[in-house]
């Protein structure tokens, strides 16, 4: 049985406009595009094709709303650094989703999800450290864990958490193995669960 049989699609997002309701509590999804993000929210949901997996990078174009239940949303957000778009495109990315971190009363946290085999990024960085100062809690997901060794697995995670320092905590995770599935549920439950700003 899914850990949330009633998750549904809301919306996608292509203004500020379009965004729902600014109630209860939402965590947002980021990452760079091809580290596993629609992946994991399937696994974490354990709902096949809640989002929409797909082999070319930068596919999420649009902010992506889920109700996971009632008051608790996912928000999905477009994926950076591959997506190969004109630069009017992908300036209106930047400009919708910088509204939505400035916006959303109801934002109380953010999984991003990093490829284990690639480690922390800049891109990565500086959306944490946008976090750091609203004063909103991340936690990081090191995906595709299984395509690493016990040892190197162990490796990023501890050059994730040095990297990482006070701005998240950090899971070594497979959405195909399901290593880290519980680990990553209990955070993303104890992030929608934290008062909203």
């Amino acid at each position: 049985m899914s850990a949330y049989p009633h998750a549904r699609f809301l919306i996608s997002a292509n203004s500020t406009a379009q965004f729902p309701a600014d109630d209860g509590t939402e965590v947002a999804v980021a990452g760079r595009s091809n580290a596993g993000k629609s992946s994991a929210i399937n696994a974490i949901t354990q709902r096949h094709a809640l989002a929409r997996t797909s082999k070319t990078p930068g596919q999420t174009q649009l902010i992506n709303f889920f109700e996971l239940e009632a008051g608790h949303r996912l928000v999905d957000l477009p994926g950076y650094g591959y997506a190969k778009v004109p630069p009017a495109m992908k300036a209106h990315w930047e400009r919708l989703v910088g509204s939505y971190f400035e916006s959303r009363v109801s934002l109380t946290g953010l999984l991003l999800i990093v490829d284990s085999r690639r480690g922390v990024g800049e891109g990565d960085l500086t959306v944490l450290e946008w976090l750091r100062r609203s004063g909103r809690a991340a936690h990081v997901l090191l995906t595709k864990c299984d395509k690493l060794g016990r040892g190197e697995a162990k490796k990023q995670l501890q050059q994730a958490a040095s990297a990482l320092g006070p701005l998240a905590s950090a899971q070594l995770f497979s959405a195909h193995s399901r290593e880290g599935l519980e680990e990553a549920r209990e955070a993303l439950e104890a992030l929608l669960n934290k008062k909203p700003r």
